[in-house]
């Protein structure tokens, strides 16, 4: 079989289209890549969906915890507090067992105990937790004269804010979050070592490369190909996300506009 044939049988397989069964035996250079990268699917579909879900909820939860009203604050805090709080893989696992009980109770809940909605509202309200305290430090060091500036042209309420605040808050919170995006895509990696399975044998790009490790007993080789793809994603991740810096920044002299380093997370 030529690696073009391994890429029509395997390259969507993730997503349930081409070979069913993975190879069994002469587990080729190709077919690591191709399995891989087919992973690589579920990764950036958990990745794009709980970041671009979290970045709404996150922002609402700053503006909670910088509100004064206690109402809004305290819950604010306290979601911050538990999901930062609690390790990510603790969190794929009670909810697993959280959604399980309750479609005991209620069917309507069964879609949530399989990874492509379960697991993808944990990293929705783990991301939200994380960049809504990116979101909060980011409000609370907006230049009061910017402020003192919107009062003195007559801006209140959701004008201020839409103009003003909003766009400030992004510009400073924005290297931050962008090692949150970075994180986040990363851990979309434990979806398949946690408590939902995969459906089908049809896993993430970690699933994958565990499977060959397993059978060739040798993970020098799938385990540098998934760092390999990961490297990749992170390398497009910086790139749009200095995309958007610039955008945020365009209105800054060029030498005081902050620029997006690549900078290594060991640890969060």
């Amino acid at each position: 079989m030529s690696c073009w044939d391994t890429v029509l049988d395997y390259g969507l397989r993730s997503i349930g289209i081409g070979e069913r069964v993975l190879p069994r035996s002469d587990y080729t250079l190709c077919q690591q890549f191709v399995l891989i990268g087919s992973g690589m699917i579920w990764n950036i579909y958990f990745g794009v969906l709980a970041l671009g879900s979290g970045f709404f909820l996150a922002t609402a939860v700053a503006l909670g915890k910088a509100s004064s009203n206690p109402w809004f604050k305290k819950p604010s805090e306290w979601f911050i507090f538990l999901f930062r709080g609690s390790p990510l893989f603790i969190q794929f696992f009670f909810a697993y067992f959280l959604f399980l009980s309750l479609k005991q109770t209620f069917p309507i809940f069964s879609p949530f105990t399989s990874a492509w909605l379960g697991a993808l509202v944990v990293l929705f309200l783990n991301t939200a937790a994380y960049t809504g305290e990116i979101f909060y430090g980011a409000l609370q060091s907006v230049p009061k004269g910017d402020m003192d500036a919107a009062d003195a042209y007559g801006m209140t309420g959701w004008t201020r804010f839409r103009r003003i605040t909003w766009p400030t808050m992004l510009r400073l919170a924005w290297p931050g979050y962008t090692n949150e995006a970075i994180f986040l895509f990363h851990a979309t990696t434990l979806v398949y070592f946690s408590g939902f399975p995969a459906w089908q044998q049809r896993g993430d790009a970690l699933y994958y490369a565990n499977f060959f490790a397993d059978k060739t007993f040798n993970p020098f080789v799938p385990y540098p190909i998934l760092a390999f793809y990961f490297i990749l994603l992170t390398l497009v991740i910086i790139g749009i996300f200095g995309i958007i810096n610039k955008r945020l920044n365009r209105h800054l002299p060029q030498e005081t506009r902050s620029k997006m380093k690549l900078k290594l997370n060991i640890i969060r």
